[in-house]
């Protein structure tokens, strides 16, 4: 007698759920040693080296963010159940459960994706301005382990694997019958996981974006600043330019992103396609008109606030295409104004607005993140790297660092230092805008004006936050003693910056065999280190910071012969 249909059905679905749960664990397994490669590997060998004081340990943690948190989950968690399962499939052919259990802690991946964007760019940066950074990294690419592939490769697994699993969990759904036990269990697991998968899908698309960005760079020689996050590019191609002086038509090449269009010129290059920027033509104020030319069909012209453009595309359907590319991105930009706008008019509305009468006084009602997309004051667009959210503690509007950039006491917080914004700052202390520049005009001081003048002044070796080292000419002046001065050259007459030392907390540095003599100041994110050619010299600038910090006002570096003896404590927090 034959077996009824269904019970093939049935043992090929059978055999169907068994292949996905195999090869959920065989990926595993290849993904676990490639976390290994991540967090034993790159991870404590560039540890290692910083440990030797070749680059700040900072950076390290900062790229590989919990990359050793994610491989102890999955290396003894998730493999380990699942490698059980697989032996026991006959009795237990589930995977829905273990799953289920485990999924809530994928949410881990939601702060190594929040950081990817600035680790890619970490790694980049570092590569290219310290050597031994670049070299450790380089000698661990060389080995047969990491198959021929970069770090950056690497550190995208982790992004990648979240959207394999829910992959894996829907054709799992799809082949497991409602009726089964482990339905349930596989349903909760997959809308845990769809929901992280949504965001590191997100970083891939931020990734290949990047990639995308970096390719037209280089295209255009590396002469036009667009490898930014906040960029997005729209549409790009060939196209023919009118010209108004005679009736020829000329080749040209379009880049179409989110903010701005960019019209090139092809250049002749052995190399792939080069183009050269010949106008950059912003959304803003953009506006498109399809032209009717008898001698050259398919024509339409841009015209924006730099240039106004006729253009003539292959065929009728590539014009279409252009004019709805470049419409719907005016669209989306007056959209994105809009949002901005509203924000500004909702918050205005507010009950909880603080008036200006009492700005300090009372603390503000923030406005969220994701109700604005730029900064409420200067208006450009936020991005993840460059142009970051920061709120004004005083009136709670969401601004750029630029104009956050600022420092008031506010009574409600006990009249400590807050961060604001330059209006609330210039209501709050009373500067007008006229004092507010004259302030800023401190930076026009010519250096040989202030270093005659000087408390100590003479060159040493500077660096911002990863920024790499270079040398300065720095000045402590009489008339401004709680306040160093930076600049490029001894006899320069503009200031490259300024840093008021009050309130910033010094630490000695020990000694590494690069930078021997070095020290730092450190106040909130800001961080700034220094080097001197020699311990005698660096000592001589510690006794004078080392007061400024403190509000005291030195008349010369030999009237008050402060020691690092002194100061018990120097890295404790000074209250200003």
């Amino acid at each position: 007698m034959m077996p009824p249909a269904s019970a093939y059905i049935a043992e090929t679905n059978e055999q169907k759920l068994h292949k996905i749960a195999n090869e959920l664990l065989l990926t595993e397994r290849a993904y676990v040693n490639r976390l290994d490669l991540l967090d034993q590997v790159f991870y404590c060998k560039l540890l290692e080296e910083a440990n030797r004081g070749s680059f700040p340990a900072e950076m390290v943690n900062k790229i590989f963010s919990n990359i050793s948190s994610i491989n102890a989950f999955h290396s003894k968690f998730l493999l380990p159940e699942l490698e059980k399962r697989m032996q026991e499939w006959e009795t237990t052919p589930r995977i829905g459960d273990i799953l289920q259990k485990l999924a809530p802690f994928l949410k881990m991946y939601g702060e190594y994706v929040k950081g990817f964007d600035n680790a890619m760019e970490l790694v980049k940066n570092m590569t290219e301005r310290t050597p031994q950074f670049k070299s450790v990294v380089e000698e661990i690419q060389k080995q047969k382990i990491c198959g021929s592939l970069t770090l950056q490769h690497h550190m995208l697994e982790p992004v990648q694997r979240i959207p394999r699993y829910e992959m894996l969990l829907k054709d799992y759904l799809r082949k497991l019958p409602p009726d089964s036990p482990d339905w349930n269990d596989a349903k909760k697991s997959l809308e845990i996981i769809s929901t992280a998968a949504s965001h590191s899908n997100s970083a891939i698309r931020k990734m290949e974006n990047l990639k995308k960005l970096l390719e037209i760079y280089e295209m255009l020689g590396e002469e036009e600043d667009i490898v930014n996050p906040s960029n997005e590019l729209i549409k790009e191609g060939q196209i023919l330019k009118l010209a108004a002086r005679n009736t020829s038509a000329q080749e040209r090449y379009l880049f179409l992103f989110n903010n701005m269009l960019l019209y090139c010129v092809p250049r002749f290059s052995l190399v792939g396609s080069k183009f050269t920027v010949r106008t950059r033509v912003g959304i803003d104020g953009m506006k498109i008109v399809e032209t009717h030319n008898e001698e050259y069909p398919h024509t339409f012209q841009v015209s924006g606030k730099e240039r106004t453009l006729e253009l003539q595309a292959s065929s009728e359907q590539d014009k279409e295409e252009w004019i709805k590319a470049l419409q719907d991105t005016i669209d989306a930009f007056h959209q994105r104004h809009e949002t901005f706008r509203n924000a500004i008019a909702k918050d205005n509305d507010m009950q909880s607005e603080v008036s200006t009468a009492e700005l300090g006084k009372r603390a503000p009602r923030w406005i969220r993140d994701n109700e604005v997309t730029m900064c409420m004051k200067c208006k450009e667009s936020f991005n993840a790297l460059t142009r970051r959210r920061h709120h004004c503690r005083a009136c709670g509007h969401v601004v750029c660092w630029k104009c956050s950039d600022y420092k008031a006491q506010l009574e409600y917080d006990g009249g400590k230092l807050n961060k604001v914004c330059k209006d609330c700052y210039q209501i709050i202390s009373g500067f007008t805008d006229s004092e507010e520049k004259k302030r800023k005009g401190i930076l026009e001081i010519e250096s040989a004006e202030v270093s005659g003048n000087s408390v100590v002044c003479s060159f040493l070796q500077y660096m911002e936050k990863s920024k790499p080292w270079q040398k300065a000419w720095c000045v402590i002046p009489k008339q401004d003693p709680l306040v160093l001065y930076m600049y490029g050259a001894p006899q320069d007459v503009r200031a490259q910056a300024t840093i008021p030392l009050l309130g910033y907390v010094v630490d000695d540095l020990p000694k590494s065999a690069d930078l021997p003599h070095s020290f730092k100041l450190t106040q909130s994110k800001s961080v700034h280190s220094f080097a001197a050619d020699s311990e005698e010299l660096k000592q001589k600038w510690l006794k004078i910071i080392f007061l400024a910090v403190t509000g005291e006002t030195p008349d010369g570096p030999n009237k008050h012969p402060a020691t690092l003896d002194d100061h018990a404590e120097p890295k404790k927090k000074l209250e200003c």
